[in-house]
Protein backbone atom coordinates (compact mmCIF):
# COMPACT_ATOMS: atom_id res chain seq x y z
CA UNK A 1 0.00 0.00 0.00
CA UNK A 2 0.83 3.54 -0.55
CA UNK A 3 0.57 6.02 2.47
CA UNK A 4 0.94 10.06 1.47
CA UNK A 5 3.49 8.50 -1.65
CA UNK A 6 5.48 6.21 0.67
CA UNK A 7 5.24 2.60 -0.43
CA UNK A 8 4.50 0.69 2.38
CA UNK A 9 5.13 -3.09 2.59
CA UNK A 10 7.06 -5.54 5.00
CA UNK A 11 10.15 -4.37 6.10
CA UNK A 12 9.36 -1.00 4.69
CA UNK A 13 6.97 0.87 7.52
CA UNK A 14 4.74 3.57 7.36
CA UNK A 15 7.65 6.88 8.20
CA UNK A 16 4.35 7.67 10.74
CA UNK A 17 4.97 3.93 12.12
CA UNK A 18 6.49 4.33 15.99
CA UNK A 19 6.23 0.29 16.31
CA UNK A 20 3.52 0.63 18.58
CA UNK A 21 1.15 3.15 16.86
CA UNK A 22 0.80 5.97 14.61
CA UNK A 23 2.99 9.51 15.12
CA UNK A 24 0.23 11.24 13.31
CA UNK A 25 -2.32 9.48 14.43
CA UNK A 26 -5.04 12.45 14.39
CA UNK A 27 -3.91 13.80 10.62
CA UNK A 28 -3.90 9.91 9.21
CA UNK A 29 -5.15 9.88 5.75
CA UNK A 30 -8.37 8.17 5.35
CA UNK A 31 -7.45 5.18 2.82
CA UNK A 32 -5.80 3.04 3.82
CA UNK A 33 -5.08 4.24 7.50
CA UNK A 34 -8.76 5.29 8.63
CA UNK A 35 -11.15 2.39 6.40
CA UNK A 36 -8.86 -0.23 7.47
CA UNK A 37 -10.59 -2.88 10.25
CA UNK A 38 -7.73 -5.40 11.43
CA UNK A 39 -10.28 -8.25 11.94
CA UNK A 40 -8.50 -8.15 15.72
CA UNK A 41 -10.06 -5.14 16.79
CA UNK A 42 -13.33 -5.29 14.58
CA UNK A 43 -16.68 -5.41 17.35
CA UNK A 44 -17.39 -9.14 18.12
CA UNK A 45 -14.21 -10.58 16.37
CA UNK A 46 -13.83 -14.26 16.57
CA UNK A 47 -9.90 -14.23 17.06
CA UNK A 48 -8.51 -15.70 20.00
CA UNK A 49 -6.65 -13.44 22.11
CA UNK A 50 -3.64 -15.20 21.04
CA UNK A 51 -4.19 -14.00 17.61
CA UNK A 52 -3.14 -10.32 18.19
CA UNK A 53 -1.24 -9.84 15.29
CA UNK A 54 2.03 -8.96 17.56
CA UNK A 55 1.51 -12.34 18.89
CA UNK A 56 0.80 -14.47 15.73
CA UNK A 57 2.40 -12.75 13.46
CA UNK A 58 -0.85 -12.54 11.07
CA UNK A 59 -3.24 -9.31 10.01
CA UNK A 60 -6.87 -10.60 9.41
CA UNK A 61 -8.64 -8.77 7.32
CA UNK A 62 -12.80 -10.17 7.74
CA UNK A 63 -15.16 -9.69 4.47
CA UNK A 64 -12.52 -8.27 2.43
CA UNK A 65 -14.07 -9.34 -0.72
CA UNK A 66 -17.13 -11.57 -1.83
CA UNK A 67 -16.87 -14.87 -3.85
CA UNK A 68 -20.06 -16.71 -5.04
CA UNK A 69 -22.40 -14.73 -1.91
CA UNK A 70 -19.57 -15.71 0.31
CA UNK A 71 -17.47 -13.52 2.21
CA UNK A 72 -13.90 -14.02 1.21
CA UNK A 73 -11.18 -13.03 4.41
CA UNK A 74 -8.03 -12.57 4.01
CA UNK A 75 -4.76 -12.72 6.30
CA UNK A 76 -1.34 -11.22 5.33
CA UNK A 77 1.78 -12.30 7.91
CA UNK A 78 3.78 -9.97 9.64
CA UNK A 79 7.15 -10.96 8.52
CA UNK A 80 7.49 -13.81 5.44
CA UNK A 81 4.78 -16.43 5.90
CA UNK A 82 1.79 -16.55 9.01
CA UNK A 83 3.01 -18.73 11.67
CA UNK A 84 1.96 -22.48 10.74
CA UNK A 85 -0.79 -22.37 14.28
CA UNK A 86 -2.23 -19.06 13.25
CA UNK A 87 -2.84 -20.27 9.75
CA UNK A 88 -3.95 -23.89 10.72
CA UNK A 89 -6.58 -21.75 13.14
CA UNK A 90 -8.00 -19.54 10.28
CA UNK A 91 -8.33 -22.39 7.94
CA UNK A 92 -10.16 -24.19 10.42
CA UNK A 93 -12.24 -20.91 11.31
CA UNK A 94 -12.96 -20.58 7.05
CA UNK A 95 -13.98 -24.46 7.04
CA UNK A 96 -16.44 -24.39 9.65
CA UNK A 97 -17.72 -20.87 8.85
CA UNK A 98 -17.90 -21.21 4.80
CA UNK A 99 -15.71 -18.70 4.54
CA UNK A 100 -12.98 -18.99 1.89
CA UNK A 101 -9.54 -17.46 2.96
CA UNK A 102 -7.03 -15.59 1.14
CA UNK A 103 -3.59 -15.71 2.36
CA UNK A 104 -0.08 -14.64 1.52
CA UNK A 105 3.56 -14.90 1.91
CA UNK A 106 5.69 -12.10 1.35
CA UNK A 107 8.36 -12.37 -1.28
CA UNK A 108 12.04 -12.23 -0.40
CA UNK A 109 15.16 -11.60 -3.06
CA UNK A 110 18.59 -11.30 -1.92
CA UNK A 111 17.02 -11.70 1.23
CA UNK A 112 15.38 -8.38 1.14
CA UNK A 113 11.34 -7.96 1.06
CA UNK A 114 9.71 -6.78 -1.98
CA UNK A 115 6.50 -5.36 -2.63
CA UNK A 116 5.25 -8.78 -3.84
CA UNK A 117 2.95 -10.95 -2.20
CA UNK A 118 2.08 -15.08 -3.11
CA UNK A 119 -1.84 -15.39 -2.42
CA UNK A 120 -3.34 -18.81 -1.86
CA UNK A 121 -6.28 -19.83 -1.53
CA UNK A 122 -8.20 -22.07 0.90
CA UNK A 123 -12.12 -23.40 0.44
CA UNK A 124 -13.93 -24.64 -2.08
CA UNK A 125 -12.31 -25.86 -5.09
CA UNK A 126 -14.14 -23.51 -7.73
CA UNK A 127 -12.68 -20.70 -4.99
CA UNK A 128 -9.16 -22.01 -5.45
CA UNK A 129 -9.46 -22.21 -9.10
CA UNK A 130 -11.21 -18.91 -9.66
CA UNK A 131 -7.98 -17.25 -7.42
CA UNK A 132 -5.65 -19.11 -9.66
CA UNK A 133 -7.19 -17.78 -12.63
CA UNK A 134 -7.25 -14.39 -11.52
CA UNK A 135 -3.59 -14.89 -10.78
CA UNK A 136 -2.35 -16.27 -13.97
CA UNK A 137 -4.47 -12.76 -15.62
CA UNK A 138 -2.29 -11.02 -13.27
CA UNK A 139 -5.82 -9.33 -11.69
CA UNK A 140 -7.01 -7.99 -8.26
CA UNK A 141 -7.91 -10.64 -5.82
CA UNK A 142 -10.00 -7.69 -4.67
Amino acid sequence: MTIRGCDVYPGHPCPHSTGSGCDDYANRPHDPCVSFNCGWIVNDSPLPDWMKPSNAKVIVIFNKTVWNGLPVDVAVPVGRRIPGRALNWLKGFAQRHGRPLLFSEQVKENGIYTREQMFMAHGPAAFQQHTAQLLAQKKSLW
